[in-house]
């Protein structure tokens, strides 16, 4: 437990709202290790349309830092928190931040995904995220993939082709759900 108190680990950052990239600026110019996913949008304003940079996790800032020394951080104006389990500071796992970083740097479509809709986790198996793992929804003809930082409980969705993906795991409890509908239909 020392041991993981004493390294480094990234960690979730609670911001004032629109503060992201001030805070990212502060972090970085204090030369902490500073991840702000951001996403191209286009917005239209009143005369015209513009192209912006938003948060791809709108209210947080990843930071890499020893939990033991998190005073230098919490002191950067605009910062909230670090998310937390309970008292405890709750690390990101590794794994996540470099799956999100992975899709910001695709050439692929991504934008912020309200909520994680429970489907089939799968593997990609070509194209620019091959290995990366997901989980999939499909919508008309399109398949879009979703990566999740679970801590916060918010995800990130990209579109793929349909055939760069390969089911990671069975979708059994999917069948096991719709088998549980018709019996339920069936008893009526």
């Amino acid at each position: 437990m020392d041991n993981l108190l004493n390294s480094e680990r990234w960690y979730a950052l609670r911001v004032r709202s629109r503060h992201e990239k001030s805070v990212t600026a502060q972090l970085e110019s204090k030369e902490y290790n500073v991840f702000l996913p951001l996403y191209q949008a286009r917005r239209k304003w009143v005369d015209r349309w513009k192209d912006l940079s938003l948060p791809l996790f709108p209210g947080y800032v990843f930071c890499c830092f020893n939990a033991s020394s998190r005073s230098g951080v919490l002191a950067t104006s605009g910062i909230i928190d670090v998310v937390r389990i309970g008292a405890e500071l709750a690390p990101v796992e590794t794994s996540e931040i470099e799956a999100i970083r992975f899709v910001v740097n695709s050439p692929l479509f991504v934008e912020p995904y309200p909520s994680l809709v429970r489907g089939q986790r799968v593997t990609v198996i070509a194209g620019p995220l091959k290995g990366l793992m997901g989980t999939l929804l499909e919508i008309r003809k399109s398949v879009r993939l979703v990566i999740s930082v679970e801590l916060l409980c918010r995800s990130v969705l990209v579109e793929i082709e349909r055939d760069w993906v390969m089911p990671t795991e069975p979708a059994h409890h999917l069948a096991n759900h719709i088998t549980m509908l018709h019996e339920l239909s069936a008893a009526k």
